[in-house]
This record gives C-alpha cells, structure tokens and sequence, in this order.
C-alpha cells in the first residue's frame, strides 16, 4: 500500500526513517550499490520527498501503527 511522507527522525544509529501518512515507520538510508537515495543526506533532499509514497509493508501485513497519529 502506497503511503506518503509526513516527516523524517533518525533512529538511535543516526540512519534516517521517513514517519508514513498511516502511522508507520520505514527506514530511507542511502547505500550504494544497494539501495540509491541520495536525496536523503541533506535536509533539502528529505524536504523534497515530503508528501512522496513509498510502499509500507506493514500496512499490507495490518501491523499496528509505530507512533500515534494524534
């Protein structure tokens, strides 16, 4: 299920994690060759992607939500 980006934190790794539309928590590193996503080392680059959907599996599993929505 596509959801899109509400926001960014760092975990407690520093690694960046895109906060989803649905409550849900997915992390967005930059790691070449495996995974390209330049966009997510500068601030500019995560504003960019505000509003962006990405998949979340964990609403296609129906886990509950990492954080609350209120």
């Amino acid at each position: 299920m596509q959801q899109p980006i509400t926001g960014f934190h760092q975990d407690e790794e520093d690694h960046w994690v895109a906060e989803l539309a649905c409550g849900h928590n997915q992390h967005v590193r930059h790691d070449p060759p495996w995974m390209s996503r330049p966009w997510v080392t500068t601030r500019t680059g995560r504003e960019s992607m505000l509003g962006y959907r990405l998949t979340c599996k964990k609403c296609e599993e129906g886990a509950p939500a990492d954080r609350s929505l209120d």
